[in-house]
């Protein structure tokens, strides 16, 4: 215990000089003024400067990837178990594409763009992958067990009925969540963990609801089974969201759980391509406030790195839509609104 709460005390005070040279604040409004990729590849990495928005997405989470993992080597016991399954999220990015590709057919050549490099230990066998037989196979060279058992328990029967990537992904998702809750349950500070976790599950709930429903037009009774019980959201709301009559119903089922605000009205009366990504924004500003709240109040306890790394996947995220919007040739005011958190989202309901 001594030697953990020694470099706790190590991490934690290395993460805190790290957050002040996050880009967030003045510094992200600074990088939103860039109107080339060079020009951001050497802002972002003097050294190297990668010249286009993949070479650079890829570097970017690359080295998130790594550095959570770096900070998972300092530590023991319980605490590294959440820590190296915070890691675990970015094998299963690559493992949704791969589901992709699975069901689309695709070959190695079509998908290796989309799969970011990772360290060794979380690399999943991306030939095998393309090439399983079936959605059994396929789930069964899943590197990570939590997963490998969610994607066979949840997406095999109705995969089988309507082959889609999206019961490939929402099982990833259950598995992912279910064992960090599991892992956060039993660490230090396990209060301010979970609060993170708690955040993250509501947030797949309402989005599962989104994209099944109202877009992917999937029963509720199929849906039921990914939802996570026991965290969050009660077997009874859980149904009810399951149950929503349209986006709006789900919004309100939402607010105060996965969601602060109600989104504005759409412009298009139940145009779920819109509506579903303001869903999603004020869910990540509502993570983005829990995982901030997490960081300054654990200070310098395991809640202090679970919150830092929700800062850095904010962060992550920030940047690549920075990428994007330089690419796409939009404003700085434009692509500044974009960021997380969203301000404009929040100021109508003020």
């Amino acid at each position: 215990m001594t030697a953990i709460t020694t470099d706790l005390d190590f991490v934690t005070a290395r993460l805190h000089a790290r957050r002040s040279r996050m880009a967030e604040g003045k510094r992200l409004d600074d990088l939103c003024h860039i109107r080339t990729m060079p020009e951001l590849g050497r802002a972002l990495y003097p050294e190297t400067g990668p010249r286009t928005a993949v070479d650079l997405q890829r570097r970017l989470v690359a080295d998130t990837a790594a550095e959570v993992g770096n900070i998972a080597g300092y530590l023991g016991g319980a605490e590294a178990k959440v820590l190296n399954w915070l890691c675990v999220r970015f094998q299963m990015e690559n493992l949704k594409v791969l589901a992709r590709g699975f069901s689309g057919g695709l070959s190695v050549e079509e998908i290796r763009p989309y799969l970011v490099p990772l360290p060794a230990e979380l690399e999943p066998p991306v030939e095998p992958l393309l090439a399983a037989e079936s959605l059994e196979a396929f789930a069964n060279l899943i590197p990570a067990g939590a997963l490998a058992e969610s994607v066979l328990r949840l997406a095999a029967e109705p995969y089988k009925a309507q082959p889609r990537p999206f019961f490939i992904e929402s099982a990833l998702d259950h598995g992912y969540l279910a064992e960090l809750t599991v892992r956060g349950l039993t660490a230090g500070e396990r209060g301010f963990v979970m609060s993170v976790a708690r955040q993250e599950v509501e947030t797949f709930h309402m989005l599962l609801t989104a994209r099944g429903r109202f877009y992917c037009r999937i029963t509720a009774d199929v849906l039921k089974p990914f939802y996570i019980g026991g965290l969050g959201a009660g077997a009874v709301r859980v149904s009810a969201m399951a149950g929503a009559a349209d986006l709006a119903d789900l919004a309100r089922r939402s607010l105060g759980h996965a969601i602060d605000f109600l989104p504005p009205a759409p412009a298009v009366p139940g145009d779920a391509d819109a509506r579903i990504p303001v869903l999603e924004a004020l869910a990540w500003n509502r993570f983005w406030r829990a995982a901030n709240q997490v960081f300054r109040a654990s200070h310098i306890g395991l809640g202090a790195v679970v919150g830092y790394v929700g800062l850095r996947r904010v962060e992550l995220a920030n940047l690549i839509t920075l990428t994007e919007g330089i690419r796409a040739a939009l404003t700085p005011d434009a692509i500044r609104r974009r960021m997380i958190p969203r301000s404009d989202l929040e100021a109508a309901h003020v």
